[in-house]
């Protein structure tokens, strides 16, 4: 069993898609702009795990996103071939780093803020 597809609580799926694709650099897997549907891939393994750009807005999720962001919990790891290139290419693109959350003990460093109301951190690929 492998995961295949993970949703991400999002505010408005049409205008995360944007962000995901254009800022955080993810590609499109499917895409409906009448339907609100958003899912993206890393353009490092397009058929593996996707993400739904999952619209929470009035509903129960839109109220555990909103207690994640605030408890300062990213909701999903990412992992990059270089941190350091990849936070200055994030910073580039007008994402907001949170370094004031690394919290190594904890195991969460390098966080970043979607543009979406969440949290999401990433670490380097062991070698």
């Amino acid at each position: 069993m492998k995961i295949s597809l993970v949703s991400v609580p999002v505010q408005d799926p049409l205008q995360a898609h944007e962000i995901y694709t254009t800022k955080l650099g993810f590609e499109t897997k499917q895409f409906d702009s009448n339907a609100s549907l958003a899912i993206v891939v890393s353009p490092e393994d397009p058929l593996g795990t996707a993400i739904l750009l999952e619209p929470c807005k009035g509903s129960f999720a839109e109220t555990y996103q909103k207690s994640a962001y605030e408890a300062n919990l990213p909701i999903m790891g990412l992992e990059v071939n270089s941190v350091d290139a990849e936070i200055l290419r994030l910073k580039a693109a007008g994402v907001v780093m949170r370094p004031e959350l690394d919290q190594p003990k904890w195991g969460i460093e390098n966080v970043f803020e979607d543009g979406c109301g969440n949290l999401l951190m990433m670490s380097e690929k062991l070698p």
